[in-house]
């Protein structure tokens, strides 16, 4: 499998020594927020809100850079009166840093800042409507490649995971959806039950397979990929990195509308 040291994507056997935790795993996909309220889990799940680029490595990134919270906000209107309140805005809308805010959802960028204490008020495209999605779930986590040891870790006792890729506007994005089966075949060395529910958790993990050598040579057909390449500045320097593993090995979970440290 091709989980190594931090930030590197080479295909490599998991250790050995991989602690094996007997415990009956389901574990459903959802490709799409559109498709959360029709999953198969709904009742004593876990969620992991995930968007590779960028909300989810950038959520990751800013706690890295200090951050001691971050409120997830799905509309613009809020703002302002988190702004009064001394938080340092993010927002993000089709892909750009919004007017006025004070950064957007670059993670590279959010690694160059010393957000140490501060707190933040985050918007984004798609990103942040997952996470208010998952907010039903008896606990709900934010994933990414920079975390995915550390999260895998803290699933490891979970019986009922959904992964709920944002996806782009509705519809699915490739790298979302290898990363659910990164987590996937992740979750499978680390228990020896694990059952995929709906077809979309097989597709993942078929798609990973193929993408697990290079995942970001892989994704280099994405719609996504292409739409931040386009974009330039720090966008592309966050497709890369966005693809790295454990740049960033913390958890944050979503306790009462707002995103904190596991």
């Amino acid at each position: 499998m091709p989980f190594t040291e931090p930030g590197l994507y080479v295909a490599v056997p998991f250790s050995l020594k991989t602690t094996i935790i007997h415990i009956v795993l389901n574990i459903e996909v959802i490709l799409s927020p559109l498709n959360y309220p029709s999953r198969t889990l709904l009742r004593q799940h876990s969620t992991v809100a995930v968007d590779i680029l960028r909300a989810t490595s950038a959520i990751c990134a800013a706690f890295s850079a200090g951050a001691s919270e971050i409120v997830p906000l799905d509309s613009l209107e809020p703002l302002p009166s988190y702004a009064k309140n001394g938080y340092i805005i993010a927002a993000e809308r089709g892909g750009k840093k919004l007017q006025g805010a004070d950064c957007g959802n670059s993670p590279t960028e959010y690694l160059t800042m010393n957000l140490t204490g501060c707190r933040l008020a985050y918007s984004t495209t798609n990103g942040t409507v997952s996470i208010l999605k998952s907010a039903d779930a008896d606990r709900s986590y934010v994933g990414a490649f920079a975390n995915i040891s550390a999260l895998c870790k803290a699933l490891s006792h979970e019986e009922n995971i959904v992964v709920l890729c944002s996806g782009w506007k509705g519809e699915p994005s490739m790298e979302d959806t290898i990363f659910a089966g990164a987590m996937i075949a992740r979750l499978q060395q680390m228990n020896s039950q694990p059952q995929l529910v709906n077809d979309a958790a097989m597709m993942s993990l078929d798609l990973w397979q193929l993408a697990a050598s290079n995942p970001y040579r892989f994704c280099s057909r994405a719609t996504h990929v292409h739409r931040l390449e386009a974009f330039g500045g720090t966008a592309v320097d966050d497709i890369p990195w966005a693809f790295r593993l454990d740049t960033c090995p913390l958890v944050p979970i979503l306790k009462e509308g707002k995103l904190q440290l596991l």
